[in-house]
């Protein structure tokens, strides 16, 4: 892996987990010295966060973890509206129904009670985003949702995780992958969007509750 690549990945973790907050200050030469690359695979990683819209250059030579607002959170859910619930109906067209018939099995089995419930299923939901773009074929729209998706990791860190809203979720999940395994497009792209409303609606609130907190 070239130092620029591995540069990038260890950055866009920090950020997505909230390691790096927003507004935390990437000094090159402090950077670069943490990260044990030279400066020019440094600037290659920070110009590829910055057209991920992940960070901003405040200076030629400092940049910072860009801010994440309510209106940033709105307008990352429009296109991911609009994005996934086209997908939603391209692959319940083009994709494989026994492989989407598996995938709900997959979220019926489902236990986020175990220790690795969680983890476990934040990784079923992107081998279910995977099948999806290779169903849908479309290397335009993958790269969209790439983006979006690049950035609803961010979003999902900083609002706490609700028990309650986690087990609705994997029931929208599964809903959405029958209606797949059924080549039934337009159900799952109203349950698409059930579940992203639902989805914008908690996060919301999350981030309210933990601003309105002394």
């Amino acid at each position: 892996m070239r130092a620029s690549d591995r540069a990038y990945a260890v950055l866009l973790d920090e950020i997505q987990s909230g390691a790096l907050a927003p507004g935390a200050v990437l000094a090159e030469t402090d950077q670069a010295a943490r990260l044990g690359v030279s400066r020019t695979p440094l600037r290659e990683a920070l110009q590829q966060l910055t057209l991920d819209g992940l960070v901003v250059q405040q200076s030629p030579r400092v940049t910072v973890v860009s801010a994440v607002d309510v209106d940033d959170i709105r307008s990352l859910f429009e296109a991911r509206r609009a994005l996934e619930e086209a997908a939603a109906r391209l692959a319940a067209q083009r994709g494989d129904a026994a492989a989407f018939a598996a995938l709900a099995a997959d979220f019926a089995g489902v236990d986020l009670a175990v220790g690795t419930g969680k983890d476990d299923y934040y990784a079923l939901i992107a081998r279910f985003d995977h099948a999806i773009d290779r169903a849908v074929a479309n290397d335009y729209m993958a790269a969209a949702l790439r983006t979006v998706r690049t950035h609803l990791v961010r979003v999902r860190r900083m609002a706490r995780d609700k028990p309650e809203r986690l087990a609705a979720s994997v029931g929208e999940h599964r809903l959405i992958a029958e209606a797949l395994a059924d080549r039934d497009g337009e159900l799952a792209a109203h349950a698409t969007h059930v579940h992203l409303r639902n989805a914008l609606t908690s996060i919301l609130e999350s981030l309210t509750d933990t601003e309105g907190q002394p």
